[in-house]
């Protein structure tokens, strides 16, 4: 055999090699006790983790809730603000009529 073909023959032995090594290890890894371990735990790990999602979910959601209630009593509050400011306006206007009308009386009378 000549140099090229060589190093091409114990590359291929080298990649059939690694690739029985790949799946030797695989059927090895998945008939061992680390994969009884790995899907003990793994399993459990993935319930827990989902569990833990759908309470921080629900807490998130309820604390949205809570805001968009206090949100609205908020908004009810300023609207009922305005309105009395409103008001206010109206009976400073109206005051400010009457002491106008009795600040006119006085100059009449002095």
């Amino acid at each position: 055999m000549k140099p090229a073909h060589l190093a091409a023959a114990h590359l291929a032995a080298a990649h059939l090699a690694a690739a029985h090594l790949a799946v030797t290890h695989l059927a090895a890894l998945t008939s061992s006790a680390e994969a009884g371990i790995a899907l003990g735990l793994g399993i459990p790990f993935c319930i827990c983790a989902a569990a833990a999602i759908i309470v921080w979910s629900y807490f998130r959601l309820q604390r949205h809730r809570a805001d968009a209630v206090a949100m609205a009593h908020y908004r009810k509050l300023a609207e009922e603000a305005v309105t009395n400011q409103q008001e206010l306006r109206t009976e400073l206007a109206k005051l400010t009529e009457h002491v106008q009308a009795v600040e006119q009386l006085m100059r009449d009378v002095g």
